[in-house]
C-alpha cells in the first residue's frame, strides 16, 4: 500500500519503539518521533523531534493530596507540550494516520485534540493500584498513609484518558494488561517488545575482564550476576545484599558481578545524603569478602551480554512491576535463572522448567538456591536450554515480536503495512 504517516511518542524515545520504528521506516513508511530528550543512536529513516515542557515549580511542604496535583499537573504541562510540537507539525503538513504513544508520562493527554482523525494506539506499561501490585508489596518500605489511594487513582487519570480515546493498547505482559480495570484491559493486546535472540545467544568461549581487580573470568568460573537499572528494592538489590553472606561463605571461589547505578527508578529514593546501593552494602560489609563482590556500575549492552554468557547463575528479583528486558535476554544468552516468585516473572520463569523461583523476601532461601545451582550446574543444563527456547520460540524479535507489532498496526488502520 501507499507509505502511511506514523508517528511515535515517547519522553525517552525510542524506548520500546526501538524496533518497531525503523522496521516501519524500512518499509516506506513516513516515520516521525516525538520525545524530551535525543537518542544516543539515530534510527534509519526516523525523524526525531524534540519538544520542551515547562514544568510549575511544586510548593515546599506540601501534603500528600496537593503533591498528587501537581504529579497530575506536571502531566499535563507535559501533554500540552505535546500539542503545541503536533501543531508545529500540522502546520507544516503532517498530519499523521497513525500515532503510537506511552502515555506513563502524560504525553498523550491532547494528541486526539490536535488529530482527531489518527489512528491512536497506546503502550500501557503499568496501571497503578493497591492489590497485586508494587504499592504494598515490601512491607519494609510500603508504610500505609494518609491518601495513598487517592494518590494512586490520581496517578492513574492520564493513563485511563489515553486508553479511553485509543482505538488500541499493548502491554508486553499478561501481568500489566490485568493490571487495568476490565473495561480498559478489553482493549489491550499482550505483545512484548521482543528479543533478538541472535544477539543474546550463548558463546561459551566468552570471557569478561574486571581490570580493577584483575581478574578474567569464563564460564567455567562459579560466576553469579545481578543486573539492573538501578540498585534499589523494587528489583530486590536489598533482599540479594542479604543472600550474599551466606552465598559466599558456601562457594568460597564464586565472584559477584552487580551491574547497576546509585539512583532509583521505580521506587522513592534513599534517604538525603546516601544511596540504597551504599546503605545495603554496609549492611552486610563485614560479613563478605570485597575481593569477590564487584560492582560494576551501569554496562553498555555489549558487555553485560558477555556478562550474561559467562555467569553461572543470573539472580533476577522484583516487586510484582514491570518486568525488566535484562531477564529475558539472559534467558536468551543460556543463563541459569534463579529469580522471585512474583508477577510477571511467573509468566517466563517456570520453576523446574526454564530457571527456579524463590520467594522475594527469604534471602536464605535465595543463597540456598543460588549455591545448589551452582552445584548442580551440569544437571541443570537442561533448565538452560530450556530457558533460551522459551524466548527463541515466544518472544523472538524477528519471528514473533516485530511481526505481530506490525500486525496490530495494520489492524488497527485497516490495512496492511
Amino acid at each position: 500500500m501507499a507509505g502511511m504517516r506514523i508517528l511515535f511518542i515517547h519522553q525517552n524515545f525510542p524506548g520500546q519503539f526501538k524496533h518497531l520504528a525503523p522496521a516501519l521506516a524500512a518499509r516506506g513508511h513516513e516515520v516521525v518521533a516525538l520525545g524530551i530528550n535525543q537518542p544516543s543512536v539515530a534510527l534509519p529513516g526516523v525523524k526525531v523531534v524534540l519538544h520542551k515542557p515547562q514544568f510549575t515549580a511544586a510548593a515546599p511542604g506540601r501534603d500528600a493530596d496537593t503533591a498528587s496535583l501537581h504529579e497530575l499537573r506536571s502531566k499535563m504541562e507535559r501533554g500540552a507540550s505535546v500539542a503545541r510540537a503536533l501543531q508545529a507539525m500540522q502546520r507544516e503538513g503532517f498530519t499523521p494516520d497513525l500515532i503510537y504513544a506511552h502515555p506513563g508520562w502524560g504525553e498523550a493527554f491532547y494528541v486526539k485534540d490536535v488529530f482527531p482523525d489518527a489512528r491512536l494506539i497506546v503502550y500501557a506499561e503499568y496501571f497503578y493500584g493497591a492489590d497485586g501490585g508494587d504499592s504494598s508489596f515490601d512491607p519494609e518500605f510500603s508504610r500505609p498513609a494518609e491518601g495513598d489511594n487517592r494518590r494512586l487513582h490520581t496517578k492513574n487519570l492520564h493513563l485511563m484518558h489515553a486508553l479511553t480515546h485509543a482505538d488500541k493498547g499493548v502491554s508486553p505482559t499478561e501481568f500489566q494488561r490485568d493490571r487495568h480495570p476490565l473495561p480498559l484491559r478489553q482493549r489491550i493486546d499482550v505483545i512484548h517488545d521482543g528479543i533478538d535472540t541472535q544477539r543474546f545467544a550463548p558463546a561459551a568461549q566468552t570471557f569478561v575482564s574486571l581490570r580493577n581487580a584483575g581478574l578474567r573470568l569464563t564460564a567455567q568460573d562459579e560466576v553469579v550476576t545481578f543486573a539492573v537499572r538501578e540498585l534499589e528494592p523494587y528489583r530486590g538489590y536489598h533482599i540479594f545484599m542479604r543472600a550474599l553472606p551466606e552465598l559466599l561463605a558456601r562457594r568460597p571461589k564464586a565472584h559477584v558481578i552487580i551491574v547497576g547505578g546509585s539512583g532509583a527508578s521505580y521506587g522513592a529514593a534513599a534517604p538525603a545524603g546516601t544511596t540504597w546501593r551504599n546503605i545495603f552494602h554496609a549492611e552486610v560489609a563485614g560479613r563478605i569478602d570485597p575481593q569477590r563482590v564487584h560492582f560494576v556500575g551501569k554496562l553498555p549492552h555489549a558487555n553485560l551480554t558477555q556478562l550474561m554468557q559467562v555467569s553461572t547463575v543470573h539472580a533476577y528479583l522484583t516487586y510484582p512491576f514491570v518486568l525488566s528486558w535484562s531477564l529475558m535476554e539472559a534467558m536468551s544468552t543460556g543463563c541459569m535463572i534463579v529469580a522471585s516468585d512474583t508477577a510477571p516473572v511467573r509468566e517466563h520463569v517456570r520453576h523446574g522448567e526454564t530457571g527456579l523461583l524463590v520467594d522475594f523476601f527469604d534471602h536464605e532461601a535465595l543463597a540456598d538456591t543460588i549455591v545448589r545451582a551452582i552445584e548442580q550446574r551440569n544437571e541443570l543444563t537442561p533448565l538452560r536450554a530450556a530457558a533460551r527456547a522459551h524466548v527463541v520460540n515466544n518472544l523472538d524479535l524477528a519471528t514473533n515480536c516485530l511481526p505481530a507489532q506490525i500486525n496490530l498496526l495494520s489492524s488497527v488502520l485497516g490495512a496492511p503495512l
